[in-house]
């Protein structure tokens, strides 16, 4: 017998099942979709709470993260890592010289290529945004277990291959 994702008895529910509303019955139809969305919204909402405090939006760090790992990288580069568009890259390469987190400048064999790297101002960051992922992780995995996570992290590959697949099949917009 299926259980109706959008209710719960008392019995089986957390606090915050229970002050989560219950799902309208064409939501329904999507519960996984749904949860998704909400999990993501809030994942996002706890990010930008905690990279404010050090002066960077969501998406900035991976950014930083990749050019702190990996040193300079062309800017197609970090769309292509990151799973970004190039407008949207463009935008947050911009931010993040604009905050002096970044430079940027021609790459020397291909003039086409934009280089991007970090100032030595986004390596005193560094350990801040560190703290941020790891304060974002421990409030992300609280009351899970190991074993819990590590089916989590499972169940999530799986469905991003899944997203993957389907995102390839969809015709290109005209």
């Amino acid at each position: 017998m299926s259980k109706d994702p959008g209710a719960a008895s008392s019995a089986d529910c957390s606090a915050a099942d229970m002050a989560r509303p219950p799902m309208p019955p064409s939501i329904r139809a999507g519960a996984m979709n749904h949860a998704i969305f909400r999990v993501a919204r809030l994942h996002r909402m706890l990010a930008g709470q905690l990279l404010r405090r050090v002066g960077l939006h969501p998406g900035q760090e991976l950014v930083m993260m990749q050019l702190w790992d990996l040193g300079p990288q062309r800017q197609t580069d970090l769309v292509r890592l990151l799973g970004s568009d190039a407008a949207t890259m463009t935008r947050t390469v911009k931010r993040l010289e604009h905050a002096g987190f970044v430079r940027r400048r021609p790459s020397e064999s291909d003039k086409r290529a934009t280089i991007i790297e970090p100032t030595p101002a986004s390596l005193a960051l560094r350990k801040e945004v560190e703290q941020v992922w790891a304060d974002l992780e421990e409030s992300t995995v609280d009351g899970l277990s190991e074993e819990d996570q590590e089916a989590t992290i499972h169940a999530l590959a799986r469905i991003e291959d899944s997203l993957s697949r389907a995102a390839e099949r969809q015709p290109p917009l005209a």
